[in-house]
Protein backbone atom coordinates (compact mmCIF):
# COMPACT_ATOMS: atom_id res chain seq x y z
CA UNK A 1 0.00 0.00 0.00
CA UNK A 2 1.17 3.64 -1.19
CA UNK A 3 0.97 6.11 1.91
CA UNK A 4 1.07 9.80 1.29
CA UNK A 5 2.97 12.22 4.31
CA UNK A 6 -0.67 12.63 5.35
CA UNK A 7 -1.08 9.11 6.03
CA UNK A 8 2.11 8.64 7.50
CA UNK A 9 1.54 11.56 9.71
CA UNK A 10 -1.53 10.05 11.06
CA UNK A 11 -0.49 6.84 11.42
CA UNK A 12 3.31 7.82 13.84
CA UNK A 13 0.99 10.66 15.26
CA UNK A 14 -1.61 8.30 16.14
CA UNK A 15 1.01 6.46 17.49
CA UNK A 16 2.39 9.43 19.67
CA UNK A 17 5.42 10.31 17.85
CA UNK A 18 6.03 13.68 16.35
CA UNK A 19 5.21 13.87 12.77
CA UNK A 20 7.23 15.94 10.73
CA UNK A 21 6.47 17.38 7.36
CA UNK A 22 6.97 20.20 5.30
CA UNK A 23 4.69 22.11 7.12
CA UNK A 24 7.05 22.01 10.31
CA UNK A 25 9.73 24.32 8.13
CA UNK A 26 7.38 27.27 8.73
CA UNK A 27 7.84 29.05 12.29
CA UNK A 28 5.65 29.16 15.02
CA UNK A 29 5.95 32.68 15.26
CA UNK A 30 5.14 32.94 10.97
CA UNK A 31 1.74 30.58 11.42
CA UNK A 32 0.72 31.56 14.76
CA UNK A 33 -2.34 33.86 15.09
CA UNK A 34 -0.85 37.52 16.20
CA UNK A 35 -2.95 37.36 19.39
CA UNK A 36 -2.12 36.33 23.08
CA UNK A 37 -4.72 33.78 23.64
CA UNK A 38 -5.83 31.21 21.07
CA UNK A 39 -9.31 31.24 20.36
CA UNK A 40 -10.89 27.99 21.64
CA UNK A 41 -12.34 25.94 17.91
CA UNK A 42 -14.49 22.88 17.98
CA UNK A 43 -13.83 20.70 15.11
CA UNK A 44 -16.77 18.32 14.52
CA UNK A 45 -16.63 15.58 12.33
CA UNK A 46 -19.31 13.84 9.73
CA UNK A 47 -16.01 11.29 7.85
CA UNK A 48 -16.06 11.47 4.39
CA UNK A 49 -13.02 11.18 2.38
CA UNK A 50 -10.81 13.48 4.57
CA UNK A 51 -10.80 10.69 7.23
CA UNK A 52 -10.63 8.19 5.05
CA UNK A 53 -8.14 5.45 3.87
CA UNK A 54 -7.74 3.06 0.81
CA UNK A 55 -5.53 0.73 -0.66
CA UNK A 56 -4.45 1.51 -4.62
CA UNK A 57 -6.31 2.83 -7.67
CA UNK A 58 -9.57 5.03 -6.95
CA UNK A 59 -11.00 3.33 -4.33
CA UNK A 60 -11.06 3.72 -0.17
CA UNK A 61 -13.52 3.88 2.67
CA UNK A 62 -14.71 6.90 3.97
CA UNK A 63 -14.60 7.68 7.45
CA UNK A 64 -12.08 5.43 8.33
CA UNK A 65 -10.31 7.70 10.99
CA UNK A 66 -11.67 9.93 13.60
CA UNK A 67 -11.65 13.31 14.49
CA UNK A 68 -8.66 12.80 16.87
CA UNK A 69 -6.92 11.33 14.44
CA UNK A 70 -7.32 14.47 11.87
CA UNK A 71 -6.36 16.77 14.84
CA UNK A 72 -3.15 14.83 15.55
CA UNK A 73 -2.06 14.63 12.05
CA UNK A 74 -1.68 17.70 11.34
CA UNK A 75 1.29 19.49 12.33
CA UNK A 76 1.09 23.72 14.34
CA UNK A 77 -2.44 22.73 13.85
CA UNK A 78 -2.67 23.62 17.54
CA UNK A 79 -0.54 26.47 16.97
CA UNK A 80 -3.54 28.56 15.25
CA UNK A 81 -6.37 27.37 18.28
CA UNK A 82 -7.15 25.64 21.54
CA UNK A 83 -8.79 22.39 19.64
CA UNK A 84 -11.95 19.96 20.97
CA UNK A 85 -13.00 17.41 18.48
CA UNK A 86 -16.46 15.70 18.69
CA UNK A 87 -17.81 13.13 16.47
CA UNK A 88 -21.30 13.61 14.74
CA UNK A 89 -21.27 10.90 12.50
CA UNK A 90 -18.96 8.95 10.20
CA UNK A 91 -20.23 7.98 6.68
CA UNK A 92 -19.71 9.18 3.54
CA UNK A 93 -21.43 12.34 2.43
CA UNK A 94 -23.50 10.45 -0.42
CA UNK A 95 -25.47 8.98 2.55
CA UNK A 96 -25.56 12.51 4.34
CA UNK A 97 -29.74 12.62 5.26
CA UNK A 98 -32.10 15.10 7.22
CA UNK A 99 -31.93 13.32 10.56
CA UNK A 100 -28.12 13.82 10.76
CA UNK A 101 -28.29 17.78 9.48
CA UNK A 102 -31.08 17.97 12.26
CA UNK A 103 -28.58 16.56 14.77
CA UNK A 104 -25.71 18.81 13.15
CA UNK A 105 -27.26 22.04 13.12
CA UNK A 106 -28.49 21.74 16.58
CA UNK A 107 -25.38 20.90 18.14
CA UNK A 108 -23.64 23.81 16.05
CA UNK A 109 -26.14 26.23 17.63
CA UNK A 110 -25.86 24.78 21.54
CA UNK A 111 -21.89 24.98 21.18
CA UNK A 112 -21.77 28.60 19.66
CA UNK A 113 -24.10 29.86 22.18
CA UNK A 114 -21.54 28.74 24.50
CA UNK A 115 -19.35 32.03 25.09
CA UNK A 116 -15.80 30.20 25.65
CA UNK A 117 -16.44 29.01 21.95
CA UNK A 118 -15.43 31.28 18.79
CA UNK A 119 -16.18 29.23 15.72
CA UNK A 120 -16.99 25.58 14.75
CA UNK A 121 -14.74 23.55 11.64
CA UNK A 122 -17.58 20.49 10.47
CA UNK A 123 -15.29 18.09 8.50
CA UNK A 124 -17.55 16.95 5.97
CA UNK A 125 -17.76 14.39 2.52
CA UNK A 126 -17.41 16.46 -0.77
CA UNK A 127 -20.61 15.20 -2.47
CA UNK A 128 -23.05 16.86 -0.40
CA UNK A 129 -21.25 19.41 1.40
CA UNK A 130 -22.62 22.28 -0.30
CA UNK A 131 -25.81 21.28 0.38
CA UNK A 132 -24.84 20.61 3.97
CA UNK A 133 -23.43 23.89 3.96
CA UNK A 134 -26.03 25.88 2.67
CA UNK A 135 -28.96 24.10 4.99
CA UNK A 136 -26.85 25.46 8.05
CA UNK A 137 -26.14 28.84 6.76
CA UNK A 138 -30.32 28.74 6.94
CA UNK A 139 -30.37 27.54 10.25
CA UNK A 140 -27.39 28.16 12.13
CA UNK A 141 -28.48 31.09 14.87
CA UNK A 142 -24.94 32.83 15.78
CA UNK A 143 -22.52 35.35 13.56
CA UNK A 144 -19.19 33.12 14.95
CA UNK A 145 -17.75 31.10 12.49
CA UNK A 146 -18.75 27.99 10.87
CA UNK A 147 -16.31 26.56 8.32
CA UNK A 148 -16.72 23.14 6.23
CA UNK A 149 -13.98 21.47 5.21
CA UNK A 150 -13.31 18.34 2.88
CA UNK A 151 -10.67 16.82 0.87
CA UNK A 152 -10.77 15.10 -2.82
CA UNK A 153 -8.25 12.52 -1.73
CA UNK A 154 -8.37 10.56 1.30
CA UNK A 155 -5.82 10.51 4.16
CA UNK A 156 -3.62 7.43 2.69
CA UNK A 157 -2.97 8.97 -0.87
CA UNK A 158 -0.59 9.92 -2.93
CA UNK A 159 0.07 14.15 -1.98
CA UNK A 160 -3.51 13.99 0.43
CA UNK A 161 -4.87 17.20 0.29
CA UNK A 162 -6.70 16.81 3.82
CA UNK A 163 -3.64 17.96 5.93
CA UNK A 164 -3.58 21.56 4.59
CA UNK A 165 -7.04 21.78 3.70
CA UNK A 166 -8.19 21.25 7.44
CA UNK A 167 -5.05 23.42 8.52
CA UNK A 168 -6.38 26.21 6.48
CA UNK A 169 -9.92 25.73 7.69
CA UNK A 170 -9.21 26.25 11.34
CA UNK A 171 -7.35 29.10 10.48
CA UNK A 172 -10.49 30.82 8.73
CA UNK A 173 -12.51 30.06 11.95
CA UNK A 174 -10.03 31.41 14.22
CA UNK A 175 -10.31 34.37 12.39
CA UNK A 176 -11.86 37.97 13.09
CA UNK A 177 -12.60 38.40 9.79
CA UNK A 178 -15.07 35.17 9.56
CA UNK A 179 -17.52 36.33 12.01
CA UNK A 180 -20.70 37.29 10.07
CA UNK A 181 -20.51 36.43 7.05
CA UNK A 182 -22.28 33.47 7.34
CA UNK A 183 -21.19 29.45 7.29
CA UNK A 184 -18.25 29.02 4.98
CA UNK A 185 -16.45 26.33 2.71
CA UNK A 186 -12.28 25.99 3.13
CA UNK A 187 -10.82 23.61 0.35
CA UNK A 188 -7.92 24.16 -2.34
CA UNK A 189 -6.80 27.16 -0.55
CA UNK A 190 -9.97 28.69 -1.31
CA UNK A 191 -13.04 30.28 0.79
CA UNK A 192 -16.59 29.97 -0.09
CA UNK A 193 -19.51 31.34 0.46
CA UNK A 194 -22.10 28.15 0.96
CA UNK A 195 -24.90 29.64 -0.98
CA UNK A 196 -22.76 30.04 -3.98
CA UNK A 197 -19.99 26.95 -3.75
CA UNK A 198 -20.59 24.20 -6.14
CA UNK A 199 -18.63 21.03 -6.87
CA UNK A 200 -17.40 20.93 -10.66
CA UNK A 201 -15.49 18.19 -11.04
CA UNK A 202 -15.32 14.47 -10.09
CA UNK A 203 -11.98 14.10 -8.77
CA UNK A 204 -9.96 17.39 -9.39
CA UNK A 205 -8.62 19.21 -6.13
CA UNK A 206 -10.00 22.23 -7.66
CA UNK A 207 -13.43 21.21 -7.62
CA UNK A 208 -14.99 23.54 -5.43
CA UNK A 209 -15.91 26.73 -7.72
CA UNK A 210 -17.81 29.90 -6.64
CA UNK A 211 -19.15 30.58 -10.84
CA UNK A 212 -21.57 33.36 -10.23
CA UNK A 213 -20.03 35.49 -7.49
CA UNK A 214 -16.23 33.98 -7.03
CA UNK A 215 -14.83 33.36 -3.79
CA UNK A 216 -15.16 34.95 -0.55
CA UNK A 217 -11.55 34.86 -0.11
CA UNK A 218 -7.77 32.98 -0.37
CA UNK A 219 -6.37 31.36 2.20
CA UNK A 220 -2.32 30.02 2.02
CA UNK A 221 -0.72 28.57 5.17
CA UNK A 222 -3.32 30.17 7.22
CA UNK A 223 -2.78 33.52 5.95
CA UNK A 224 -6.15 34.60 4.80
CA UNK A 225 -7.41 37.89 2.00
CA UNK A 226 -10.76 37.90 2.54
CA UNK A 227 -13.12 39.69 -0.40
CA UNK A 228 -16.92 41.17 -0.79
CA UNK A 229 -19.11 39.64 2.30
CA UNK A 230 -22.56 37.40 1.29
CA UNK A 231 -25.05 40.55 0.68
CA UNK A 232 -28.16 37.62 1.23
CA UNK A 233 -29.66 36.50 4.08
CA UNK A 234 -28.59 34.01 6.15
CA UNK A 235 -27.84 33.01 10.08
CA UNK A 236 -28.47 35.50 12.58
CA UNK A 237 -30.47 37.01 9.86
CA UNK A 238 -32.67 34.12 8.87
CA UNK A 239 -36.44 33.23 9.69
CA UNK A 240 -35.57 29.66 9.53
CA UNK A 241 -34.86 27.20 12.59
CA UNK A 242 -34.55 24.03 13.55
CA UNK A 243 -35.74 24.70 17.44
CA UNK A 244 -38.03 21.97 18.07
CA UNK A 245 -37.68 20.13 14.61
CA UNK A 246 -37.46 16.65 14.30
CA UNK A 247 -38.24 16.16 10.92
CA UNK A 248 -38.25 17.82 7.28
CA UNK A 249 -40.79 18.30 4.70
CA UNK A 250 -40.09 15.51 1.58
CA UNK A 251 -38.77 17.23 -1.37
CA UNK A 252 -37.92 15.57 -4.18
CA UNK A 253 -35.52 16.37 -7.42
CA UNK A 254 -37.01 15.42 -11.07
CA UNK A 255 -34.37 15.42 -13.50
CA UNK A 256 -35.65 16.81 -17.07
CA UNK A 257 -34.51 15.81 -20.08
CA UNK A 258 -35.68 14.47 -23.56
CA UNK A 259 -38.79 12.79 -24.28
CA UNK A 260 -39.31 13.29 -20.26
CA UNK A 261 -42.94 12.56 -19.40
CA UNK A 262 -44.89 12.56 -16.18
CA UNK A 263 -43.59 9.14 -14.39
CA UNK A 264 -40.84 10.47 -12.49
CA UNK A 265 -43.00 13.03 -10.68
CA UNK A 266 -45.76 10.47 -9.94
CA UNK A 267 -43.58 8.88 -7.88
CA UNK A 268 -42.08 11.83 -6.04
CA UNK A 269 -46.14 12.65 -5.67
CA UNK A 270 -47.20 9.06 -4.41
CA UNK A 271 -44.35 8.89 -2.32
CA UNK A 272 -45.22 11.82 -0.43
CA UNK A 273 -43.27 14.58 -1.79
CA UNK A 274 -44.78 18.09 -0.48
CA UNK A 275 -42.22 19.71 -3.30
CA UNK A 276 -40.88 19.20 -6.31
CA UNK A 277 -38.15 20.87 -7.49
CA UNK A 278 -37.00 20.51 -11.47
CA UNK A 279 -33.65 20.42 -12.59
CA UNK A 280 -34.56 21.88 -15.82
CA UNK A 281 -33.22 22.00 -19.42
CA UNK A 282 -31.92 25.36 -20.57
CA UNK A 283 -33.79 28.23 -18.08
CA UNK A 284 -35.06 25.85 -15.97
CA UNK A 285 -38.04 24.23 -19.01
CA UNK A 286 -39.23 20.85 -19.22
CA UNK A 287 -41.59 18.74 -21.63
CA UNK A 288 -45.51 19.67 -21.40
CA UNK A 289 -46.04 16.20 -19.73
CA UNK A 290 -43.98 17.15 -17.41
CA UNK A 291 -45.40 21.26 -17.34
CA UNK A 292 -49.01 20.00 -17.06
CA UNK A 293 -48.40 17.47 -14.46
CA UNK A 294 -46.64 19.79 -12.02
CA UNK A 295 -49.18 22.43 -12.83
CA UNK A 296 -51.62 20.16 -11.47
CA UNK A 297 -49.30 19.36 -8.35
CA UNK A 298 -49.06 23.07 -7.88
CA UNK A 299 -53.13 23.20 -8.00
CA UNK A 300 -53.13 20.86 -5.33
CA UNK A 301 -50.49 22.50 -2.52
CA UNK A 302 -46.92 21.18 -3.76
CA UNK A 303 -44.78 23.49 -3.99
CA UNK A 304 -43.06 23.06 -7.35
CA UNK A 305 -39.98 24.92 -7.76
CA UNK A 306 -37.77 25.56 -11.78
CA UNK A 307 -33.67 24.98 -11.25
CA UNK A 308 -31.81 23.94 -14.28
CA UNK A 309 -29.43 21.59 -14.80
CA UNK A 310 -26.81 23.75 -15.87
CA UNK A 311 -23.77 24.57 -13.90
CA UNK A 312 -24.14 28.12 -14.46
CA UNK A 313 -26.74 31.06 -15.03
CA UNK A 314 -29.83 32.07 -13.75
CA UNK A 315 -33.29 30.65 -14.14
CA UNK A 316 -35.67 33.81 -14.56
CA UNK A 317 -39.38 34.25 -13.88
CA UNK A 318 -41.63 34.06 -16.23
CA UNK A 319 -38.94 33.84 -19.03
CA UNK A 320 -39.88 30.59 -20.78
CA UNK A 321 -42.82 28.93 -17.91
CA UNK A 322 -45.82 31.32 -17.14
CA UNK A 323 -44.69 31.43 -13.64
CA UNK A 324 -47.17 33.54 -12.26
CA UNK A 325 -50.33 31.54 -14.17
CA UNK A 326 -49.06 28.18 -12.59
CA UNK A 327 -48.08 28.98 -9.13
CA UNK A 328 -43.90 28.02 -10.04
CA UNK A 329 -41.39 29.32 -7.95
CA UNK A 330 -37.99 30.18 -10.07
CA UNK A 331 -34.93 29.35 -8.05
CA UNK A 332 -32.41 32.32 -10.08
CA UNK A 333 -28.64 31.64 -8.51
CA UNK A 334 -29.84 27.80 -6.45
CA UNK A 335 -28.62 24.84 -8.34
CA UNK A 336 -31.33 21.79 -7.75
CA UNK A 337 -29.70 20.79 -4.51
CA UNK A 338 -29.71 24.05 -3.08
CA UNK A 339 -32.86 24.58 -4.14
CA UNK A 340 -34.03 21.48 -2.47
CA UNK A 341 -32.98 22.95 0.81
CA UNK A 342 -34.37 26.33 0.38
CA UNK A 343 -37.95 23.92 -0.16
CA UNK A 344 -37.30 21.87 2.67
CA UNK A 345 -36.91 24.93 4.91
CA UNK A 346 -39.43 27.00 3.45
CA UNK A 347 -42.60 24.49 3.74
CA UNK A 348 -41.87 24.65 7.48
CA UNK A 349 -43.27 28.23 7.10
CA UNK A 350 -45.78 28.11 3.76
CA UNK A 351 -46.25 26.66 0.47
CA UNK A 352 -47.27 30.07 -0.70
CA UNK A 353 -45.35 30.31 -4.10
CA UNK A 354 -45.25 34.14 -3.69
CA UNK A 355 -44.02 33.95 -0.41
CA UNK A 356 -41.41 31.42 -1.13
CA UNK A 357 -40.45 33.11 -4.43
CA UNK A 358 -39.48 36.13 -2.04
CA UNK A 359 -37.61 33.91 0.01
CA UNK A 360 -35.33 32.80 -2.93
CA UNK A 361 -34.66 36.31 -3.65
CA UNK A 362 -33.31 36.88 -0.23
CA UNK A 363 -31.65 33.64 0.43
Amino acid sequence: MQVSKYGLAMLVAIAGVPAVTYAQARTTEERAPRKTERPNIKILATGGTIAGAGSTGYGYKSGTFKVEDLIKAVPNLDKLATLSGEQVANIGSQDMNDEVWLKLAKRTNELLADPKVDGIVITHGTDTMEETAYFLDLVVKSDKPVVLVGSMRPATAISADGPANLYNAVATAANPGARGRGVLVVINDEIHSARNVIKTNTTNVETFQSPLRGEAGLVTAGTINWFEPMDKRHTTESEFSVKGTNQLPRVDIVYAHSNMDATMIDAALAAGAKGIVVAGVGDGNMSKPALDALAKAAGEGVLVVRSTRLPTGMVMRNAEVPDDKLGFVASGELNPGKSRVLTQLALTKTNDPKRVQQMFRQY
